[in-house]
Formats: structure tokens, C-alpha cells, sequence
């Protein structure tokens, strides 16, 4: 017989609590940011504050839903879920109306709704219920395919809406895989292809001193060596293929840079080509000798390295967008361009800056009455918070946020079985990665790519979206204790 606690008794109020602060302070800051002067009526369902408070209240609904439906409800569907919000990712593709140059809208009579944001906890269900398999291993190459197959595909119908923004949110999936066993190469490989575009673009027109040499892919490669050098010493732990691999290249690099300083100028980019052939050549040759798969591995890891780089410039230079272009380097500082691309950032930056210590109070910023910022109650609406609540309302909607994360980790390690913890930490992923890109973009910190602020910015499907995430957890870690008598 099944005995089960009062879901009342069970469910972490302090969780709870902290998104019903979350919901009250984004609602507030949702009519600051499209108030109108003369107009007091938040309430009213053809103001976006009113509308907000429509979205709010549906949410409490849904909530208290998914709250009294069984835990293991959530289990038995989890594929059946994920299914269906692939036909509906799919359906969106050819019927939903064009909107601002992207196609990921349905609407419905007064309604729109965005299924890209509820294919998030779909996704994270499908995750869950397959990494719960009694037999599984996440070191199996099998599993793996299988893992990526669930996060890729809908990545790649939502870009096909042209919501790319939207689709690299589920890149956050990684750090669950990370959590749940995932070797550290493979997270470490995704830091350093993000290190290796920056870097690549941003100095791909800086030369060092008098010579032809691209700063940008001298970096690159210079890193490509040595990384190759110390994952050599982190895996086998031997002195002297380190020895030979960096020390080499540093001295030979060493010796064609004072040949094309004081004798004949030439890119020293082609003596780097080949030392990256000798050096993979020589882990390949250890394979051999040595018979450790360590060294083919990281010789594979040099040669990916080598085709990001290249390809990752041509992805830059002729599949993205102009204007995705430019708000990547605007980003990296190679332009200002504050009347275009970068008048965004700017302005949030100076309603930001406006709102001093205190702030300038509730209704009362200059900045967003007079809306300087575009998108001001959406993907940038803590630039209201700012300006209105200063530093401290700041700081204090940061620190609710981090609370938030904090416990969601502690809900997650407590789960007592694979599905609620792989669900739980795919949930703090998603809440991490928005959170993460929403304020560094409105900073300045990262590029404009239009996701929404967890419980602030305007809209029913971000809201619903994130409360369906939060609350399916909720009611999965409250049915944790659930034992046979």
C-alpha cells in the first residue's frame, strides 16, 4: 500500500515564496516600464499591466494544477508531453504569422502563445524520464547520441522559426548532462569553442607588431598547443611528451617570430599549421607506442579545434544575419554603432545608471516613461528595475534570484530518485541560462538575442512557461517520500 503525506505539508514553501515575491515585483515593474502619465488604471485588461495581471492570476490556476495532479503523472507522460510539443514546434513552422521577422507565434482569437517556451519542460521531462532508466550510463556512446537527439531536435525546429535566441537556451541542458556524469572534456571542449570564436572574431583584424600575423589566430592556435599539452599531463600525468609539446612550439614560435621581425616578414599562422600537423601527428605516433586511446583522443580534440576555428569564421561571416553581426560586435567592442544595434544596450545602460542608489521611485523614471528603451517591459525590463529601484532594488531582485537558484540545487540533491534530480537540475539550468543572458545583455555583457527575464518580463508564455518548469519540480520533490508500508 502506498502512503503519502499531505501535498500541503509537503511542498517547499520557501520556494513558493519566493516566486509569489518574484511574480509581485515583475508585475510591478511591468507597469512601470509601460505606464503612460495619466494613466492609474493597472487593472485594466487593455493595458499591458492589466493583461499581465490576466497572465498572473492564470498562473496561480495552472500552478495549483499541476500541484494537485499526481507525481508520477509526470513520469508515465513524459514522452507522450514531448511529442506533442514536437508536432506543435512543428505545426508552428507553416502556420504561425510572420511576427517581427520570426515565425514561432500561434494565435489564438486574443491570445498568442509561444510554444517554444513550454517545449522547454517538455524537453526536460523527456530527459528525465530516459536518464531514469534503470539500465542507463551516460557513458554510453549510444545514450549519448540518444541525449543530444532529444536536445537537438527542438533546437533545430525552433531556429527553423527563426527564434534563435530561444533555441540556444536549450545549450543549458549541458550543465545537467555535467551534473549527471558527463566527462569534463566534453564541457570543457564547449568553454573553449565559445573562447575560440571570441577570439577569433574579435582580433581577426589585429596584427601583431609589423607582421602579416592575425592576432586572433595566432591566439587560437597558440591555445590549440598548448591545451594539447596540458591534457596530455591531466590524462597520463608524463613529463616528457609535455616537454615536447609545448616547449617545442614555444621554441620553434620563438625563432620564426625574430625571423619575421629582423629578417624577412612572413604569417607566422603557417608555422603554427604545422606544428599542429607534427604535434597530432605525435600524439598519434604515442597511441601507437604507447597503446593509450587518451592520446588519440586529444589529438582528435586538437584537429575539432583547428575546423571550429575556420568554420566558425565562415558561420560569422555568411550564415549569420547583418544585424546578428552587429550585435555580436558590438558586444566584443569592435562597434558602437549607438544609433543602431547598439542603441539598445545604451540606453539600458543609462536608465540603469540613472536610477543611482535608491532609484528615481515607482513611475517616476524618465528613461522608460519617455521610452528610450525599446522592448523595455520585455527582454529589458531590468532596466526599469534599475531605474526606478536603484542599486538596492537591484541587488535585492539579484539576491531573490540567487536564492532561488541556491534552493533549487538543494532541491535537486535531495530527490531520491534519477528522475526528480535530472529534472530538477534541468530546471535550474534553464533558470541559470536566462537568467545569466537576460541581465548580461541588458549590461552589455552579452549579445542581444531576446529571451525573456524569469517572472518579469511581460508575456503569458514566458509566465506560464516558467511556472510549469517550477511547479511540475515542486510537485515532483513533494512527492519524494512517497514508500511502501
Amino acid at each position: 500500500m502506498v502512503r503519502r503525506d499531505n501535498i500541503w505539508k509537503s511542498l517547499d514553501w520557501v520556494t513558493i515564496v519566493i516566486y509569489l515575491m518574484l511574480i509581485v515585483f515583475g508585475w510591478f515593474s511591468v507597469c512601470g516600464a509601460s505606464y503612460d502619465y495619466g494613466d492609474r488604471d493597472f487593472l485594466d485588461f487593455s493595458t499591458r499591466a492589466g493583461k499581465q495581471f490576466m497572465w498572473i492570476v492564470c498562473s496561480f490556476g495552472l500552478g495549483f494544477i499541476l500541484l494537485m495532479l499526481e507525481d508520477t503523472l509526470y513520469d508515465m507522460f513524459s514522452y507522450i508531453i514531448y511529442i506533442g510539443l514536437i508536432l506543435l514546434l512543428v505545426v508552428t513552422i507553416f502556420i504561425a504569422p510572420d511576427t517581427k521577422g520570426s515565425r514561432s507565434w500561434l494565435i489564438l482569437g486574443p491570445v498568442s502563445l509561444q510554444p517554444a517556451e513550454f517545449a522547454k519542460f517538455a524537453t526536460a521531462l523527456a530527459l528525465a524520464k530516459y536518464m531514469s532508466a534503470y539500465s542507463f550510463t551516460i557513458k554510453s556512446w549510444k545514450n549519448a547520441l540518444m541525449l543530444a537527439f532529444l536536445i537537438l531536435l527542438p533546437m533545430m525546429l525552433i531556429i527553423l522559426q527563426r527564434e534563435t535566441g530561444s533555441a540556444l537556451v536549450y545549450t543549458a541542458f549541458f550543465l545537467m548532462l555535467y551534473r549527471e556524469g558527463m566527462p569534463g572534456v566534453v564541457l570543457f571542449s564547449g568553454i573553449c569553442a565559445v573562447v575560440y570564436f571570441v577570439v577569433g572574431i574579435r582580433f581577426d583584424q589585429v596584427f601583431i607588431a609589423d607582421t602579416p600575423t592575425p592576432i586572433g589566430e595566432f591566439a587560437v592556435l597558440s591555445m590549440v598547443l598548448l591545451f594539447a599539452g596540458g591534457m596530455v599531463w591531466v590524462y597520463k600525468k608524463k613529463w616528457e611528451p609535455v616537454r615536447n609539446i609545448i616547449g617545442g612550439s614555444f621554441v620553434v614560435l620563438l625563432i620564426a617570430y625574430l625571423v619575421s621581425e629582423y629578417m624577412t616578414p612572413f604569417n607566422l599562422v603557417w608555422v603554427q599549421w604545422g606544428l599542429c600537423v607534427v604535434v597530432t601527428c605525435y600524439l598519434f605516433f604515442l597511441v601507437l607506442s604507447e597503446r593509450h586511446w587518451s592520446y588519440f583522443l586529444i589529438g582528435l580534440f586538437a584537429i575539432g579545434s583547428i575546423g571550429f576555428l575556420y568554420s566558425s569564421d565562415y558561420f560569422f561571416n555568411k550564415v549569420l544575419e547583418p544585424h546578428q553581426q552587429i550585435r555580436i560586435k558590438v558586444v566584443l567592442g569592435m562597434e558602437e554603432d549607438l544609433a543602431g544595434a547598439g542603441y539598445n544596450v545604451n540606453q539600458s545602460k543609462i536608465a540603469i545608471g540613472s536610477g543611482g542608489l535608491t532609484g528615481k521611485g515607482f513611475l517616476n523614471g524618465t528613461q522608460t516613461k519617455l521610452k528610450y528603451v525599446p522592448e523595455q517591459d520585455t527582454d529589458f525590463i531590468f532596466c526599469t528595475v534599475g531605474e526606478e529601484e536603484g542599486f538596492i532594488g537591484s541587488t535585492i531582485v539579484l539576491l531573490l534570484f540567487l536564492t532561488l537558484i541556491l534552493r533549487l540545487i538543494a532541491l535537486a540533491e535531495r530527490q531520491q530518485s534519477a528522475f526528480g534530480r535530472v529534472y530538477g537540475y534541468s530546471v535550474l539550468s534553464i533558470f541559470l541560462f536566462h537568467l545569466f543572458i537576460n541581465i548580461g545583455m541588458v549590461l552589455g555583457l552579452t549579445p542581444v538575442i531576446g529571451i525573456p527575464l524569469p517572472f518579469f518580463s511581460y508575456g503569458g508564455s514566458s509566465l506560464w512557461g516558467f511556472t510549469i518548469l517550477l511547479f511540475i519540480f515542486l510537485r515532483i520533490d513533494a512527492g519524494r517520500n512517497r514508500r511502501l508500508v
